[in-house]
């Protein structure tokens, strides 16, 4: 009897003690240092080798593998296993996404083996791939064709999802010169205010240039596309880029030349572009005329159409963006370079009408025919101009027409005073206008009603100028190139 006590003592009390140490590890945490300090242990009886996977090859272009590792890995449970882990938000609002921090190690399983990826940042991006030497010749390529299989489903599913990539200046800590963000831009061809015939035209390029692929490989030719986007200010040029960029699905690489440091910078942004992209190059005529960086005319004419770019740019489309056509080299627009020209002319009443429907959702209104005899009349704004009128207007499609209606009058107004100028300037008049005005003579023999027609207008003028910018500064004009 005494005896069968102590053994119930004994397993009674071993039962407590398995209680207390499975509280103790699980609630306290410290079965995650047991099974960690237990790897480490089985560790030292395997030998393993590595696999750098980095963000970028040898010829400093995206190395696709990197990129498709990055996907998988976000996918795995383990995920939530690690010492350091990044919560993100996906593209839905609800999404939330784990990514692996910098340095920090996740472990999978594949056939029975455990392989681990580690997150290397140490001046490049790079994902580091452990396994076991007597695993290797078993799983290395069935793990890697599986996350490829994986990864394409998924790619695949994110076509949709564009983003906008700018270039940064040259940091010797990182390998790549690109920053990245979520391309959401809401323009399409539908949006935009351009001649229906352009617009169609246009689409019809782009789709020609998406099923040309041999066509150009049989020419000798790279497959890519070039436009030269040419207009003032406020004009939609970059709203264009964004309609191509939906239409085409494609990513976009915004290049700001003057943060390239020399011409071999410029090669290196290239190279890290990828295909299936957009190329663009914004305000290239202000760029030539400033020229504040060290990059030569012959490396931007090379990164139009040289070696390195046949090279590398495949399937890609490159767009520039000028206000002013003239200013440009002769040299970059011609063919090969520029293949083709687009112009972006202030507003005209199609332009109007296209705007209002957008804007205002009225397609006929009784202020119409009023605002197509002021354009007739050689007054023009441009979209962005009329599109800021609108907006601030909206809830009363009249009261917006009428004050674009006002802004185009000014603007008339200020054409006619233009043209006066010209005269009095062609006349070799060497009265100042102030002068004129107050004589009220006669300009260079010419009708006598050029002096009274200039001071009245001046008059009107300095008496309108109030009433007209009220509309404006409620809404200050942004003005898009």
């Amino acid at each position: 009897m005494e005896l069968f006590f102590r053994l119930f003592s004994v397993i009674f009390i071993g039962i407590c003690f398995c209680w207390l140490l499975r509280n103790l590890l699980f609630r306290t945490g410290l079965i995650f240092l047991v099974k960690k300090w237990w790897g480490n242990l089985e560790d030292c009886f395997h030998v393993y080798q590595s696999f750098r996977i980095p963000e970028f090859n040898e010829t400093s272009q995206q190395n696709h593998l990197y990129r498709k590792v990055s996907a998988y890995l976000t996918s795995l449970s383990s995920l939530e296993d690690s010492d350091f882990t990044n919560l993100i938000t996906g593209n839905k609002p609800n999404d939330i996404i784990l990514r692996l921090d910098s340095n920090q190690t996740v472990q999978d399983n594949f056939l029975g083996a455990k392989v681990f990826w580690t997150n290397e940042q140490n001046g490049s991006r790079n994902f580091v791939l452990k396994i076991r030497k007597a695993d290797k010749r078993r799983i290395l390529r069935p793990y890697l064709q599986h996350i490829h299989t994986l990864t394409a489903d998924e790619i695949e599913q994110r076509k949709g999802d564009l983003k906008l990539f700018m270039n940064s200046k040259p940091n010797n800590q990182s390998d790549t010169r690109w920053k990245s963000i979520q391309f959401k831009h809401p323009s399409t061809f539908d949006s935009i205010a351009m001649e229906t015939d352009l617009k169609e035209r246009v689409k019809s390029d782009l789709e020609s240039f998406l099923k040309s692929k041999q066509y150009y490989h049989r020419l000798g030719r790279v497959w890519k596309r070039s436009y030269l986007l040419y207009g003032p200010s406020g004009t939609g040029k970059s709203s264009f880029v964004a309609a191509m960029a939906n239409f085409l699905s494609y990513d976009v690489y915004d290049i700001d030349l003057f943060k390239v440091s020399d011409d071999s910078d410029l090669k290196s942004l290239l190279l890290q572009t990828t295909s299936k992209s957009i190329i663009v190059v914004e305000d290239l005529d202000r760029f030539l005329i400033e020229k504040s960086s060290a990059l030569s005319l012959s490396a931007l004419l090379n990164f139009m159409d040289g070696i390195l770019t046949s090279c590398c740019a495949e399937e890609r489309v490159m767009v520039f963006t000028v206000n002013c056509k003239e200013q440009v080299e002769p040299a970059i627009l011609r063919p090969g370079r520029i293949d083709v020209h687009i112009h972006f002319p202030l507003c005209d009443f199609s332009a109007f009408k296209n705007l209002a429907i957008n804007y205002l959702g009225v397609k006929d209104h009784k202020l119409f025919p009023q605002v197509e005899e002021i354009f007739q009349n050689g007054a023009s704004l441009s979209p962005a101009e009329i599109g800021e009128l609108m907006i601030a207007n909206r809830n009363s499609p009249s009261r917006a027409i009428k004050s674009v209606i006002s802004a185009l009058q000014t603007d008339g107004d200020r054409r006619r005073v233009a043209n006066i100028g010209r005269r009095l300037s062609d006349c070799g008049s060497r009265k100042s206008v102030a002068e004129s005005v107050e004589s009220g003579g006669v300009f260079c023999n010419e009708n006598t009603q050029t002096g009274k027609e200039f001071k009245k207008l001046y008059g009107f003028l300095r008496m309108k100028s109030n009433k007209i910018s009220q509309s404006f500064d409620s809404s200050p004009l942004h003005k898009e190139s």
